[in-house]
């Protein structure tokens, strides 16, 4: 629903409302999630880096949880018509769910949660992440080209830093595509120790271009509550905008000279 509509005229107001809820609640249990689990490692131990460690459920658990209210919010900006957006975004918390908790069961299991086709089981796991990390893509797109095709409404700056935003996650999505087609690559053709490794370079760079979509527009609803003039917050987004984009260079640099 976009900020321009008016919630008393639009009749699927409260629908959106309720998914949006929904949405929080499910990014705040996937946080918890996360939290839960930094306790369980500072308990249980074991290594923090590596394709079996329970810093696969705090990352995810984190990442996911907060990559969905960037989402529900940022959204809340763009011009998608209320139903379409409801749908995407009870599409998306779903995936979310089954991402995270295909992640934390092979944590609990002591497997490798992608990649791996020791077993029939793991096999469907691992597939199941695999297509959902495409359902992923595919939602986040979306709403990245309705952010480029309408002006996304907001105080100043929000247009350029959700634009901004969504074009560096594509950045991301398309890592983590890339990611997972390597490692299924040598995982089929008996290099699976390899397929393991072989993300470990671009995870950073993953990382980094994951949340601009929260950043940016984050910065840009921070500075409307300022008395600074328009002209000086539009001047300060889109500084933050070119660094957030050195920055996201700067780890393809690194990464390209490691990989």
């Amino acid at each position: 629903m976009s900020r321009t509509r008016s919630p008393a005229l639009d009749p699927w107001a409260p629908v959106v409302r309720r998914a949006e809820r929904l949405c929080h609640t499910t990014a705040l249990l996937l946080a918890l999630s996360g939290l839960l689990h930094l306790v369980v490692f500072a308990v249980d131990g074991g290594p923090w880096s590596g394709p079996v460690s329970w810093r696969k459920p705090v990352t995810f658990g984190l990442s996911f949880g907060l990559t969905l209210i960037a989402v529900t919010w940022v959204t809340s900006y763009v011009r998608v018509e209320p139903r379409l957006r409801t749908a995407l975004l009870l599409v998306f918390a779903a995936d979310c769910v089954v991402e995270v908790g295909g992640i934390t069961l092979q944590a609990w299991r002591r497997v490798p949660s992608h990649l791996d086709m020791e077993t029939p089981f793991d096999t469907v796991v691992s597939m199941t992440l695999a297509v959902g990390g495409g359902v992923l893509v595919v939602l986040l797109t979306v709403f990245a080209l309705a952010s480029f095709r309408h002006r996304p409404a907001g105080p100043t700056g929000m247009a350029l830093a959700v634009r901004s935003g969504f074009a560096i996650l594509l950045v991301a999505l398309a890592l983590g595509a890339a990611m997972i087609a390597r490692g299924v690559v040598l995982t089929r053709t008996g290099h699976q120790e390899a397929a393991y490794h072989s993300t470990a370079p671009l995870k950073p760079l993953h990382g980094v271009s994951l949340h601009a979509v929260l950043v940016l527009p984050a910065l840009a609803w921070l500075l409307s509550r300022t008395s600074w003039s328009e002209t000086t917050r539009r001047r300060i987004v889109t500084a933050a905008v070119g660094c957030y984009a050195v920055a996201v260079a700067g780890a393809g640099i690194w990464a390209g000279l490691i990989y």
